[in-house]
C-alpha cells in the first residue's frame, strides 16, 4: 500500500467516525430535546451529517483501494450521486414537515423566542 493510499484510508475512516459520531449526537436530541421542532432539527442534523459524510469516507476510501480494480471508480461515483440526493431532499423534507406542523398547529410552539411566521410574514 502506497502512502497516498494510507492518507486515503486514515481520511475515509476519519469522516465514517465524524459520520457516527453525528448519528449518536442525533438520536440523543430525539431523546431529550422538547419540542417537536427541535427534534426535527435534530433529525436533521444527524440525516445529513451522519449519512453524508460516512458516504464520503466510503468514496475516499474506494479511490484508495487499489485492488478493486475499476469497480472502486463504480462505489465512488455512487456514493457521490448519494451524497448530492441527500443534500437535496433532507432539508427540504424536514423543512416541509416543519412548515405542515406550524401550519396545521399539530404541534406545540414553544419554546420560541423569534416567531416570523405569526406576524403573517411569509405566510401562504
Amino acid at each position: 500500500m502506497s502512502e497516498l493510499n494510507l492518507v486515503f484510508y486514515g481520511i475515509g475512516l476519519g469522516l465514517i467516525a465524524i459520520g457516527s459520531f453525528f448519528e449518536v449526537v442525533g438520536a440523543i436530541g430525539v431523546l431529550k430535546l422538547p419540542s417537536f421542532f427541535l427534534r426535527l432539527h435534530a433529525l436533521t442534523v444527524s440525516c445529513i451529517g451522519g449519512s453524508i459524510l460516512p458516504l464520503l469516507g466510503v468514496a475516499i476510501l474506494a479511490i484508495g483501494l487499489e485492488e478493486m480494480g475499476s469497480q472502486r471508480l463504480f462505489i465512488t461515483a455512487i456514493c457521490l450521486i448519494s451524497v448530492f440526493i441527500i443534500l437535496i431532499l433532507a432539508p427540504s423534507g424536514s423543512h416541509s414537515l416543519a412548515r405542515a406542523a406550524y401550519n396545521s398547529n399539530t404541534a406545540p410552539k414553544q419554546p420560541l423566542e423569534y416567531d416570523a411566521l405569526s406576524r403573517g410574514v411569509n405566510k401562504d
